[in-house]
């Protein structure tokens, strides 16, 4: 491979990676986006996926229901061309988006292929971040809350040592006249 191949990428991981969708809690990308990047219509990338079904188990592929669509063009600037299509949009998670690349044979769909599994790892890498950033945080809130509860006690011990002792009432030095029993 020369290096003017491995120095400027076809596409750009971030243009990719803006491209991949949370729909079902799965990371996965349009039929639509996909194609785009790899330089075919929306219509042949479909055809030859209805072609090689058999490459496509349903952890591949899904296909989105109307509510489904809907929410995705009103989130989605880029996809708003699909707001009057009467085709239900098709989704493809990561092994589905390579496989897409092996059935439609292109030299360009094998190369943009690449750059959609570092997208797809690269969002994996930062979802753990995530993860672990929001592991520390309810530590985090743990230790504050014991802190908050063990001030509040320190607070309340002070106040009572602040506050002078009920004197007790002395007996005057001297006669005192008799009190009757």
């Amino acid at each position: 491979m020369d290096k003017s191949r491995r120095t400027k990428p076809v596409v750009p991981v971030e243009r990719v990676a803006r491209s991949i969708l949370l729909i079902r809690e799965h990371k996965v990308m349009l039929d639509a986006d996909l194609a785009e990047l790899y330089g075919v219509t929306t219509k042949r990338l479909n055809e030859q996926v209805k072609r090689n079904l058999e490459r496509f188990p349903a952890d591949f592929m899904f296909q989105l229901t109307e509510a489904e669509k809907t929410k995705v063009v009103a989130n989605c600037d880029h996809l708003a061309r699909l707001k009057f299509s009467p085709v239900l949009p098709t989704a493809f998670t990561e092994h589905g988006a390579i496989m897409a690349a092996a059935v439609l044979n292109s030299p360009r769909a094998v190369e943009v292929s690449v750059f959609v599994v570092r997208a797809f790892v690269k969002l994996r890498e930062l979802s753990v971040i995530h993860r672990e950033i929001g592991r520390k945080l309810d530590q985090l809130e743990r230790k504050v809350t014991g802190h908050d509860q063990a001030i509040a006690s320190l607070i309340t011990a002070i106040r009572e040592l602040m506050t002078p002792p009920n004197p007790k009432k002395k007996r005057s030095i001297g006669f005192a006249p008799w009190e009757e029993k």
